[in-house]
């Protein structure tokens, strides 16, 4: 394994443990991770619980799948499917500026995720 694999097999691995957090978040603690995904919904409504639940479970089973696929040494996979990934945070953006949401979080949290994919895409798929 080169340090450029070994270097984007961590970073897809801290991705991965991330996202496993977060949606483990979204399980226990909702509000806590709805505010920090940038747009706070009134959870005290009927259903909203509900979507956070599968938001969490949906950010739990992604993350499963990078890890799934590293312990497999599917290098060029794990950088393929990061690559479509990228499509989550980059819209998570765009939903928290379209819902008045904070740019601080739209930008420095979901925008730096996909930064920081797009560069473990760039050290699994040049391995």
């Amino acid at each position: 394994m080169t340090i450029t694999t070994t270097i984007g097999y961590v970073l897809a691995g801290v991705l991965a443990a991330a996202i496993i957090f977060i949606g483990a978040r979204f399980l226990v603690a909702p509000r806590v991770a709805a505010d920090g995904y940038g747009v706070l919904p009134d959870i005290d409504q009927p259903g909203v619980r509900a979507y956070l639940s599968v938001k969490g479970i949906r950010d739990i089973a992604t993350g499963l799948f990078v890890i799934v696929l590293m312990i497999a040494g599917a290098t060029h996979l794990v950088g393929w499917v990061m690559l479509a990934a990228t499509v989550i945070p980059i819209a998570d953006a765009m939903i928290v500026l379209r819902n008045g949401g904070a740019k601080s979080i739209a930008y420095g949290v979901h925008g730096g995720t996909a930064a920081v994919m797009l560069i473990t895409v760039a050290l699994l798929l040049v391995s």
